[in-house]
């Protein structure tokens, strides 16, 4: 039906809204601890919504419902992985963070083990997020280019413009209180792509059955029962249950006890009860939302007849939502999922440019005066430039990508996997192990990145496993350079 100029009205109503009422909302911020933390202050359901809206890239609106079309729903064993590594999280990370007055998750390493291990594992989440970031906001601009025939490099502009003002002016308070509305608008825009889909179908939701079931097939199943034919077979094999819950779990452990993306937001709460409120809300409601979009990736291949996706001229099964989108969706509502599409960009990008600049001023920039602290107007100031920052090196990386081939993207995910195990390996190398020193932390992060480097070059070993085995190689050599070096002494 293409996209009519009540559709671009609407996108342009939301863009300009989101980014006034994110500044009104902020009000002004006295230091950087308002700006970065939101005076710890911030409401847990408000902050559980605002993680939803942070982790829900463009990724996950376009390329899960893609997944469940081409495959089936096996991709949820890793979501509850996710549900279980938020629990253990909340259990084990977030009450050591709320018995020191923490500013950044690296803030914990640094009063554990010392100032250059702070400033070293933000540098190393610095040098991740910037690449990890500026691939997604790139794949973002994918889906808005095929809606609405705008160029990439447009795309970009248009996202990450509006955004980045929003959390320049207003700090977290803007970027959390933009991702509550944002993750009510992309799942508006999806819940009525989902009814429109049930209502063309003659028999609605009986259709879905039908053909998720036809025959001897079942795409509603969750289960993968698959061991593989030998141990490096399994490995290899995705979304196995093993596989799923282990390397969710481990995942999450991982972006929600480690990443300042996300402990930014836990750490911005009044108080302990209220971050483990906060994350659990999220818990729960990650595994709901994967869910759902798995049951609209199946409700598309349903209203497609269970066609392959490449008989449908596309190159992917990520098409296949943006697809339906441009060609089925009448005059407004077509609008309004491009809103969703744009939400769910805007809430993750604001939430890399916001914990970037904060990881920045707060690990690396606020020390740099030896003993010297700055005054509060000094604070805000190097706290917005360090946002206008990131977000001019967001934006202008992601227009650096020509397609989404581009060797660029693959070293950027994979230094991604290189980090990830490492840092939570070190984090619990600090939490459960009261003898470990720096250098036995350095060691355990090197080993880490060694043996993630040979994982990733020399094996096909499935990402669901990448983070626990790389956390395994800290934790273990952490240990064993301890015994080393202690005996000696």
């Amino acid at each position: 039906m293409g996209f009519s100029l009540l559709d671009y009205l609407i996108v342009a109503v939301y863009l300009i809204g989101v980014t006034v009422i994110g500044i009104i909302i902020a009000g002004r911020q006295k230091n950087s601890r308002d700006y970065f933390l939101g005076g710890k202050e911030m409401s847990w359901w408000s902050v559980g919504f605002s993680i939803v809206a942070s982790e829900t890239s463009t990724l996950t609106f376009i390329s899960i419902p893609g997944l469940a079309y081409k495959s089936d729903m096996h991709f949820l064993q890793l979501a509850i992985g996710y549900f279980i590594g938020r629990l253990l999280v909340s259990v084990i990370f977030i009450p050591s963070y709320y018995k020191g007055d923490l500013e950044t998750a690296y803030d914990f390493l640094g009063k554990r083990f010392g100032m250059s291990l702070r400033k070293f594992t933000s540098s190393v989440f610095i040098i991740t997020r910037v690449l990890a970031s500026g691939v997604r906001l790139f794949a973002t601009a994918i889906p808005v280019h095929l809606i609405t025939g705008y160029d990439y490099a447009t795309s970009i502009f248009i996202i990450g413009i509006f955004t980045l003002i929003y959390t320049y002016l207003g700090g977290l308070k803007a970027v959390v209180a933009m991702d509550v509305v944002q993750m009510f608008i992309y799942l508006a825009g999806a819940v009525a792509a989902m009814f429109l889909i049930l209502n063309h179908l003659p028999n609605g939701w009986a259709d879905v059955v039908t053909m998720a079931t036809k025959e001897g097939s079942d795409k509603f199943s969750i289960i993968n029962w698959n061991w593989g034919n030998s141990f490096l077979d399994f490995l290899s094999t995705p979304y196995t249950l093993v596989g799923g819950l282990l390397g969710g779990t481990f995942l999450t452990m991982a972006s929600h006890g480690t990443d300042q993306l996300l402990v930014q937001r836990l750490l911005g709460c009044k108080t302990k009860w209220d971050s483990q409120r906060a994350l659990m809300l999220d818990a729960t409601f990650i595994v709901i939302q994967f869910a759902f979009f798995l049951v609209l990736g199946l409700c598309l291949y349903a209203f497609y007849g269970g066609v392959p996706f490449s008989q449908l001229g596309l190159s992917s099964s990520d098409e296949i939502f943006p697809k339906f989108i441009v060609e089925n969706l009448p005059t407004g509502l077509a609008g309004l999922v491009v809103a969703g599409v744009l939400a769910s960009a805007m809430g993750t990008l604001s939430s890399s440019i916001s914990s970037l600049a904060s990881s920045t001023f707060l690990d690396l920039f606020k020390f740099t005066a030896k003993g010297k602290s700055l005054d509060a107007k000094t604070e805000i100031t190097w706290s917005k430039r360090f946002t206008l920052l990131w977000g001019i090196v967001l934006i202008g990386g992601a227009m650096l990508f020509t397609d989404t081939k581009n060797p660029v993207v693959e070293i950027g995910l994979k230094i991604a996997s290189f980090t990830y195990g490492g840092l939570l390996g070190t984090f619990f190398l600090g939490l459960l192990f009261k003898n470990i020193t720096q250098r036995d932390a350095y060691a355990g992060f090197i080993a880490s990145i060694l043996t993630m480097s040979f994982v990733l070059y020399f094996t096909k070993i499935d990402f669901t496993w990448h983070t626990f085995i790389g956390c395994a190689a800290s934790i273990v050599v952490g240990n064993v350079w301890n015994r080393i070096f202690s005996s000696e002494t």
